[in-house]
């Protein structure tokens, strides 16, 4: 009632206008007075780079890396200016799962995108890449993929300002075999597709007799062929630097499998990995989000590019 009489008193205020003059403009009163705008909501604070991730980021889609139709990568890159140190490289090979109807992993998704676009808001170069899956494509195809990849980086990264010396393979689930394979098997490799260092996440890197369908479609039904497909025991003898990861929450198996190439390795003639224990892995994007605690990959990711930077310098 306040509020009505309010409002009738300023419009008495200003009624009746003498003849070519206009009205008033009674806005600044009616703000004042708490009675304009109450259907709007309040403006919403500003955004954040976590709420656009991708803000400022460039993409190339598409970009041919091999014979295959499957064989393709998208490259992410923020607006640095021309002239600056060629940026390291984050190579991002995630998967589900060993085997799909569509004989490729997934196509680019926004979360491959958010984590191509952590690699661009912190001075990077970011890379996608599908690559093919069983049954139409099995072992070792997608390790020959990850080879042929990073050597097309090696050939054509400079023209997005990356360094070809400064390449780091992120592999995710599924992907972190294919990129534990690809260190593993120096005969998969090709002269130019060396990586100088790798991420593994909640991957399998041990075959056993019990492997699932899917994991069968791509190693072959021969029980007696999967330990030699194995990451093991090749990984145990690179010196190439590595992060492991898994998750709390992942299945048991998958934590098993992530403790014992830990231990194993710092067992072996190398050198001990680092490791991240997260409390979550929803997706490729979620396990770099930099909520600033020590269960994200975020920060160890970016602790071992300045690593290899750091090798780098004379």
């Amino acid at each position: 009632m306040t509020r009505i009489l309010i409002l009738c008193c300023l419009l008495s205020a200003f009624a009746a206008p003498v003849r070519g003059t206009a009205w008033p403009d009674i806005a600044p009163y009616l703000i004042k007075a708490g009675l304009a705008g109450d259907d709007n909501p309040a403006p919403p604070a500003a955004a954040t780079a976590q709420d656009k991730p991708c803000e400022h980021v460039s993409f190339s889609r598409g970009l041919k890396y091999g014979d295959s139709e499957q064989n393709v990568l998208d490259v992410a890159t923020s607006g640095e200016p021309k002239g600056t140190s060629p940026r390291p490289v984050l190579l991002f090979v995630a998967g589900d799962s060993f085997a799909g109807d569509n004989a490729a992993s997934n196509p680019a998704s926004p979360m491959q995108d958010e984590a191509m676009c952590f690699a661009a808001r912190n001075g990077m170069v970011g890379v996608t890449m599908k690559y093919r899956l069983a049954p139409a494509n099995p072992w070792p195809s997608a390790a020959r993929d990850v080879a042929a990849a990073a050597s097309w980086i090696h050939q054509n990264i400079d023209l997005f300002g990356g360094s070809r010396d400064e390449i780091v393979a992120v592999g995710y689930s599924v992907g972190a075999f294919h990129v534990a394979s690809l260190l593993a098997h120096p005969e998969f490799q090709q002269s130019d597709s060396s990586i100088a260092a790798a991420v593994l996440v909640s991957g399998i890197y041990r075959i056993g007799s019990d492997a699932s369908a899917a994991e069968k479609s791509y190693f072959g039904g021969d029980a007696s062929q999967y330990e030699a497909r194995s990451a093991f025991p090749g990984i145990l003898n690179i010196e190439t630097p590595l992060l492991l990861a898994w998750a709390a929450v992942d299945p048991p198996s998958l934590v098993a499998q992530g403790e014992k190439l830990n231990e194993m390795l710092c067992h072996s003639a190398t050198h001990c990995p680092h490791t991240t224990i997260l409390s979550a892995r929803d997706s490729l994007a979620s396990v770099f989000a930099a909520d600033g605690s020590s269960s994200s990959l975020a920060e160890p990711t970016l602790e071992l590019v300045r690593e290899v930077e750091t090798r780098g310098l004379p």
